[in-house]
């Protein structure tokens, strides 16, 4: 019993260690946005002194904070339902159909994934200037789409292929359609893979700085972090209000990761235990 105890104390100890190694990071990001920016320079490392709410309040009423918070949320909420729509089907044909250039077009997502989309800035931004698209969500949602369907896609071909065909032929039976199939019958099963697609992609987006730079010109659709660039001036930072925002920014990633982690860590897991 004790070679078993000693080794298995160990592994918790490793992997407390481990877990606040990376939690610290967010402790203390959480810690100094309770302090001004006197006090952080002050005393950086240790605790808040008293809890101040001024930096949260100057981010939301001063910085428009709020307005950057919609935006974030109707461009990657739409992005994410997009590529679902997208990619569960052309994921679902892939794996579950035989029929002419499958493996040309496999090949093809695969590409996608080796290749980087910031490759391709300056055809991209002609593209949305010919469109029309740019300054608008548009132009974001349909290149955040677009990067993220061949991993996408190659992930969810994995789920959609593990599953049994004999689904497939129970329902055909029972008189259903190849859509009502793939929509009541298999989508469902894959949940787990829709998480995991969801969140992969979703965390990129939602602190990507780069693509707004590129297409928003205006306030009226900047997203949280290029707004938050406003806390950067020239000769001062506040620092307080950096780390307020930093804080306001990563609580709807923190909400969307809590309400789908189960199906998130059963989409990691998969295939992980057979029988």
């Amino acid at each position: 019993m004790r070679s078993r105890t000693v080794p298995t104390t160990f592994i918790y100890l490793f992997l407390a260690l481990l877990a606040l190694v990376f939690l610290y990071p967010v402790i203390l990001m959480v810690l100094t946005a309770f302090k001004t920016t006197p006090e952080i320079f002050r005393n950086p490392f240790g605790l808040p002194e008293a809890l101040s709410w001024q930096g949260f309040q100057n981010v939301w009423e001063r910085a428009h904070f709020g307005l950057y918070l919609r935006n974030s949320v109707i461009i990657t909420g739409a992005s994410a339902l997009l590529l679902l729509a997208t990619a569960a089907p052309a994921a679902y044909a892939l794996a579950r159909y035989t029929f002419r250039l499958k493996t040309v077009l496999f090949v093809f997502f695969l590409a996608g994934i080796m290749i980087p989309i910031r490759l391709g800035i300056l055809p991209l931004y002609l593209l949305m200037r010919d469109l029309g698209l740019l300054d608008s969500p548009f132009a974001l949602i349909l290149t955040y789409t677009a990067s993220g369907m061949p991993m996408s896609v190659f992930l969810l071909s994995v789920f959609f292929r593990n599953l049994p065909r004999e689904l497939e032929d129970a329902a055909r039976i029972d008189g259903c359609t190849e859509g009502q199939t793939f929509y009541r019958i298999m989508l469902p099963l894959v949940r787990p893979g829709l998480a995991t697609v969801v969140i992969v992609n979703v965390v990129p987006w939602w602190n990507d700085f780069f693509f707004p730079l590129l297409f928003l010109t205006t306030d009226r659709w900047k997203t949280i972090p290029l707004g938050m660039q406003v806390f950067f001036g020239q000769h001062l930072i506040d620092w307080s209000l950096v780390f307020s925002g930093m804080v306001l920014a990563s609580l709807p990633l923190l909400v969307v990761y809590l309400i789908m982690s189960r199906q998130f860590i059963a989409g990691l897991t998969a295939g992980a235990v057979k029988g």
